[in-house]
């Protein structure tokens, strides 16, 4: 099966990709730029991964997410929060819908390039606060993305089941270089240490029992 997968060039997209190499005919990697304050550091880190397995990767820019949106994410917004993931505060961080939005470009360009699926990332950290990441909502979007297009296009959703731990194992078990992959939600020269992403990444590198190879301001 032909795929294309939605590459941020953060941990899990950057396993996703991997994943999709490994076991699908992978035709392409789609990541977009809609303002956040890590966009740079992510992108970055998707055209290192995606050159790495020599997958053409495309970018597509949304500037009009950050000037119409309301999200402490976006460069428009306020200052990211500091504490766990799953915290109540972390909720600022959402962008409205964000995973709709990219899922329709990521169908439409898989058509474009004659795949059958999309591959997205998520999983089932991202439940707690991101309603677009929950089973339900990508259940809903795979019906969507079938319906609507004339090739059926599939939605591939390998760890919505799975936490960011097992994600880490994975990734390690396909050569992931994860020193190559962006999490801080600051965007800053280096992780942050403190925000509810980097806590994320600390957390899954020793549940999974895996050296952490992340510089972090904060450590």
């Amino acid at each position: 099966m032909k795929t294309l997968v939605l590459l941020s060039g953060g941990m899990d997209s950057s396993v996703a990709l991997h994943w999709a190499a490994r076991h699908t005919q992978l035709v392409a990697a789609l990541s977009v730029d809609y303002g956040s304050k890590h966009n740079g550091r992510e992108l970055a880190m998707a055209g290192l991964q995606a050159a790495a397995l020599a997958v053409p990767h495309e970018v597509i820019d949304l500037p009009w997410v950050n000037r119409c949106f309301r999200s402490d994410l976006l460069q428009s917004g306020g200052d990211i929060p500091e504490g766990h993931y799953t915290d109540q505060s972390m909720q600022s961080t959402v962008v409205p819908f964000r995973n709709a939005i990219l899922l329709s470009m990521a169908c439409g360009l898989a058509e474009s390039r004659g795949a059958q699926a999309v591959v997205i990332a998520a999983h089932s950290g991202d439940h707690a606060i991101y309603p677009d990441c929950r089973e339900s909502f990508m259940l809903a979007m795979a019906q969507a993305m079938r319906l609507g297009t004339y090739a059926g296009i599939e939605l591939m959703r390998p760890f919505i089941a799975m936490d960011k731990a097992a994600i880490a194992r994975e990734g390690a078990a396909l050569g992931v270089d994860f020193s190559k992959t962006w999490s801080c939600y600051k965007g800053g020269e280096l992780h942050c240490g403190r925000c509810g992403t980097c806590v994320e990444r600390r957390e899954a590198f020793a549940l999974a029992g895996l050296v952490d190879p992340t510089l972090y301001a904060q450590e």
